[in-house]
């Protein structure tokens, strides 16, 4: 019972401050949205960063396994497993609900306390999520694994920065179109060696150089 009480607690918390930011989001609210007292709250978390804490680390596990889920069928060709992933997003953000990511937003809201428990997590969980894309291009027998995984990193953060902005999804679509054209290019220059990009800037450098 006290583990489903802490449970719901930090489901409380982490939905109030996905939808209203952490600042915004007092203790007693949390307390009320869980249906405890406050010092039932207290008993499981000694402060709110405690809670905060909590509530990101349980989004973290979300978010990746969701994108998982997303990228789908590993005998599919991964081209085709990026544009899902990207359309899956482009559906899932035209949710009346849908606030973008939890932890860029946490991030941007305490920028000025780079030492703050929250901002370290969403660094934390961004590198999971790149080292998670290195894994699957790797899986997938991509040339440069970890190169692809930051440039479609980079392009699923600013997809949802445009949609955030924008309300418009098709910003993921495109952005889904960009990373399969990425993955296509080291897909056809495997065996060649090296990627066409880094070839033109080989090329560029002996001009300048």
């Amino acid at each position: 019972m006290t583990q489903d009480t802490r449970t719901r607690i930090v489901e409380a918390a982490e939905a109030l401050f996905y939808e209203h930011g952490l600042r915004s989001v007092s203790v007693d609210a949390i307390a009320e949205r869980a249906g405890v007292t406050k010092r039932t709250l207290y008993y499981h978390f000694d402060s709110k960063d405690a809670l905060i804490a909590a509530s990101l680390e349980m989004r973290d596990r979300s978010t990746v396994e969701r994108y998982r889920g997303w990228l789908g069928d590993p005998a599919l060709p991964m081209p085709e497993r990026i544009v899902m992933m990207f359309t899956s997003l482009a559906d899932y953000a035209g949710k009346p609900r849908w606030r973008g990511c939890g932890f860029t937003r946490a991030a941007v809201e305490l920028a000025g306390q780079p030492g703050h428990s929250a901002v370290q997590m969403a660094a934390k969980h961004k590198r999971r999520f790149e080292a998670w894309l290195e894994h699957e291009f790797r899986s997938g027998g991509m040339t440069e694994p970890q190169r692809l995984a930051r440039q479609v990193a980079l392009l699923i953060e600013g997809a949802i920065a445009q949609m955030l902005i924008h309300g418009d999804v098709s910003y993921a679509l495109a952005a889904g179109e960009a990373a399969a054209a990425l993955v296509s290019g080291d897909t056809v220059s495997r065996g060649r060696g090296r990627n066409p990009v880094q070839a033109k800037s080989a090329e560029a450098r002996m001009y300048t150089d």
